[in-house]
């Protein structure tokens, strides 16, 4: 395997440099001494050395005791889509979920949707609480339940130890756009 990257250029000598400030480095097999995300969930490190998301901005930092730069590994490039509110209709039980990593590095998008499914149907439409309501229940099935070895969620899997916001925004405004 050959990956060609662009880093930043202060990073090493032996990289030729494409534009001031950036540089062009072939990574091969050699380079990489261990794989990429080593660990899982919250213990998850970008080669060993660094959680992934509190390495955006380093972009000096180093594989514990070797020359290769953590920065090509990481990106800061948000996955972006658009979603068009006036195309559809919606109905109350049609819901956006924002959150953070504290509820998608333990729930699937899969398990997130099937709670908000579950819950919505048993809450009045006219309660104005109901989506504050199904954002809390989010955030309890994330943290899970205290027990001897930690927090704990369906199936006896480590429940988030990570601070966890969620918002469950109602579509159905939407239909007042077209």
């Amino acid at each position: 395997m050959i990956l060609h990257i662009i880093i930043h250029s202060s990073v090493s000598k032996n990289m030729k440099t494409t534009f001031p400030g950036l540089a062009y480095k072939t990574i091969e097999d050699d380079d990489l001494k261990f794989p990429l995300i080593y660990g899982e969930g919250k213990k998850a490190r970008v080669m060993a050395t660094i959680g992934v998301t509190r390495g955006l901005g380093d972009h000096d930092l180093k594989v514990h005791d070797s020359n290769i730069y953590i920065k090509p590994f990481l990106s800061s490039a948000p996955e972006v889509r658009v979603y068009d509110l006036s195309k559809y209709e919606h109905g109350a039980d049609d819901v956006l979920i924002l959150a953070t990593d504290g509820l998608w590095d333990v729930l699937s998008n899969e398990e997130v949707a099937e709670a908000i499914t579950q819950f919505l149907p048993n809450c009045d439409p006219d309660d104005p609480h109901r989506y504050t309501l199904a954002a809390q229940d989010l955030v309890m099935r994330a943290r899970g339940v205290l027990k001897d070895r930690g927090w704990r969620i369906s199936n006896d899997r480590l429940g988030s130890g990570d601070d966890i916001s969620v918002y469950v925004i109602p579509l159905i405004h939407g239909n007042k756009l077209s």
